[in-house]
């Protein structure tokens, strides 16, 4: 085994993950896996489970037997039921099954299970069919008295490509519980590739499939990020609202949405420090910040959206930017916002400039929905970002005091004087 199917070989994880690249061994490993567990007791039913049933057919079945012969052990494979039974008083048999219908994943019981290449599938099927065969993970193993075996314990293995913010992302990254584990694998890590392999891929595709395919790494594949250079680990930093610090707040005003971004300034860059999501309104969000900062010292300066001039989120009299400017907070904004792709621009340059410098920092672990929106959100068919799966809103906030601090027009000209900060 490589390193890193090694490494996967000896999880105890419940249920673990094998993310890599092409050509980095996730149907080696689940063979592996799937023998090892097997060799658990003749008791044991090992289920494994692909996409459809031609890969059964061409890849799973035909790696399963090799395995079993390897090892000299006798098997059957009935096609019809597509079943492996073995004849080894120490190993047991081998049901193979699609994730094409969750409803279909029924009528037995497993001691392990392994699935190969999730995330091909929907977010929905994927999750479905992992309720379904996580619920089937109940076959307890037990000696001739009836005792539960010795160190025997269900467990659920799955092994993909990533294929984007999806299913593997969800369950093992973003929604990350206790007994799930992953091991990622690059395609470099196999030594038993041919020598010219991954530098056919490299030739062949653009650098998000790079980062996915070979690398292993959850990336946009859609249809072209917003903000390609944004790097959770390269723009992070651990900075965090200290005493005394001045506030620059970018709002963005939806009801039942409304969505603020906290910055401070630290060497004159700006740096995302917290963020609050989904609040009601207005008045909502104007008694948050001053109960959170300003009645605790803190100079709030708010940059909205302009749109909160004319808007109104409890009566049509009172309008969104009264309502901070009567809560005690400063108010900075235009008449009209920018347009969208300057301050896209302005954003991505604060992000990565073109000397390679990234003014732009932010606390991951404080601000996950700003981290995750900056790194998933796509343009839409119209060459605009996509407002369908809800990124938006916290962008917008996050985009709002970038553009006016940090306009792209202002820093072609100057290096010195940043509006606003008394310089």
């Amino acid at each position: 085994m490589t390193k890193e199917q090694a490494e996967f070989f000896q999880l105890q994880a419940k249920y673990s993950l094998f993310v890599g690249g092409y050509g980095s061994g996730k149907t080696e490993t689940l063979a592996n896996c799937a023998l090892r567990d097997a060799l658990s007791s003749s008791q044991a039913i090992i289920a494994c489970y692909e996409p459809t049933y031609d890969l059964i057919r061409l890849i799973l079945a035909p790696r399963m037997e090799e395995k079993l012969l390897d090892f000299g052990i006798r098997y059957k494979y009935n096609k019809t039921e597509n079943i492996i039974y073995t004849s080894n008083p120490q190993c047991g048999d081998f049901i193979l099954r699609t994730l094409e219908n969750p409803v279909r994943i029924v009528g037995y019981e497993s001691y392990r299970a392994h699935v190969d290449e999730i995330d091909t599938l929907k977010k929905d099927q994927a999750n479905a069919v992992w309720q379904k065969i996580i619920a089937r993970n109940r076959q307890s193993l037990v000696d001739d008295i009836g005792t539960r075996l010795e160190g025997s314990f269900n467990r659920v293995s799955a092994y993909t490509t990533p294929e984007g913010f999806k299913f593997a992302y969800d369950t093992w990254v973003k929604n990350k519980k206790a007994g799930y584990e992953l091991v990622r694998a690059k395609t470099a890590s196999n030594p038993f590739l041919p020598e010219d392999y991954v530098q056919s891929l490299l030739d062949s595709y653009p650098s998000q499939l790079i980062k996915a395919y070979l690398d292993g790494e959850f990336v946009n594949l859609n249809s072209g990020n917003v903000y390609p250079s944004f790097d959770r680990k390269l723009n992070h930093s651990n900075a965090i609202i200290t005493k005394g610090d001045t506030l620059y707040v970018g709002m963005d005003f939806n009801r039942l949405k409304m969505s603020a971004v906290v910055y401070v300034i630290k060497d004159n860059d700006p740096i995302a420090v917290k963020e609050h999501t989904g609040v009601r309104d207005t008045p909502d969000m104007a008694k948050l910040l001053c109960d959170l900062y300003k009645n605790n010292g803190h100079s709030v300066i708010i940059y909205p959206d302009a749109s909160g001039a004319n808007s109104s989120s409890k009566n049509a009299s009172e309008s969104d930017l009264s309502i901070l400017r009567q809560a005690g907070l400063t108010v900075r904004v235009n008449s009209t916002n920018p347009a969208i792709m300057n301050r896209i621009n302005a954003f991505n340059a604060m992000i990565l400039n073109g000397e390679g410098v990234r003014n732009l920092k932010v606390n991951t672990n404080n601000c996950p929905e700003l981290t995750e929106a900056l790194e998933q959100q796509p343009y839409d068919k119209n060459g605009m970002p996509d407002k369908s799966g809800g990124l938006d809103h916290v962008l917008d906030a996050a985009g709002y005091f970038i553009a006016y601090q940090y306009p792209i027009v202002k820093r072609q000209f100057t290096t010195q004087t940043i509006p606003g900060f008394g310089y």
